[in-house]
């Protein structure tokens, strides 16, 4: 069974096609939330994801346009996105985000968005926290998001404090048989690692590999578009350094 993983797709819709072109054949897609959020396309996107996705899970920003999280919470320009997302998006999305969880179980993983142990708000950016997620996980391997950073924590033994942080190489397939793990694959609508592209990543369920991928899209569609509709130009800017 070929996995397609993707999160933070962020109603980047240039981006959530160009993913959905360059990963070939797949059997399943599992999405690790925030479907909405920076980008000027939520509606597209939710139409586009709710077809496709086996598994969907809610991020920070969707439960934000559904008043889950105060927007206070959000920084100005996110807060300024979120705020006309809700005008746009009718009732049956609404609906949709709604009946989302932020974290659950599938095939022997753990789908979160944040983390294991706060699945909507924790960012797991450092060695350590990794560490104190692997231990809260329930099954052998988590997928996550939240954080827009493609990367893999592996320990050997969960008794042991001993971790290994794997940078992505991309369409190299890493053998997940043993040991504990913690899998991003990256932004597909908001890279904040430098690189622009769209990441995502695929899993397959019979060899047990993971493996990041990259895929460049329009940057300047998206960024045309969120120029028409006003948006903070840090916003719009940050897309084409993925910052």
């Amino acid at each position: 069974m070929r996995v397609l993983v993707i999160s933070d797709i962020h109603a980047n819709l240039e981006a959530l096609e160009a993913v959905l072109a360059d990963a070939g054949s797949w059997d399943a897609l599992w999405f690790l939330g925030d479907l909405v959020g920076y980008g000027p396309d939520p509606v597209a996107c939710i139409d586009r994801l709710q077809v496709l996705a086996a598994v969907a899970l809610a991020g920070n920003h969707d439960w934000g346009v559904l008043g889950r999280i105060p927007l206070h919470t959000f920084n100005p320009a996110a807060r300024r996105v979120l705020e006309w997302t809700r005008e746009q998006l009718p009732p049956r999305q609404i609906e949709y985000l709604m009946g989302l969880p932020p974290q659950t179980e599938r095939e022997g993983f753990t789908l979160t968005h944040g983390s294991p142990r706060a699945p909507i708000w924790e960012y797991i950016l450092d060695p350590y926290t990794a560490w104190e997620n692997l231990q809260a996980l329930p099954t052998r391997i988590g997928l996550f998001g939240h954080t827009h950073v493609a990367i893999a924590y592996h320990a050997p033994d969960r008794e042991k404090p001993r971790l290994h942080i794997l940078e992505p190489r991309y369409d190299e397939p890493i053998d997940l048989a043993s040991g504990w793990w913690l899998l991003n694959p990256g932004s597909v609508g908001q890279p904040r690692d430098g690189d622009p592209r769209a990441a995502y990543a695929i899993l397959d369920l019979e060899a047990m590999t993971w493996t990041f991928r990259r895929v460049p899209y329009p940057i300047a569609e998206t960024q045309a578009k969120m120029r028409r509709l006003g948006f903070p130009s840090f916003l719009i800017e940050r897309l084409a350094y993925g910052e």
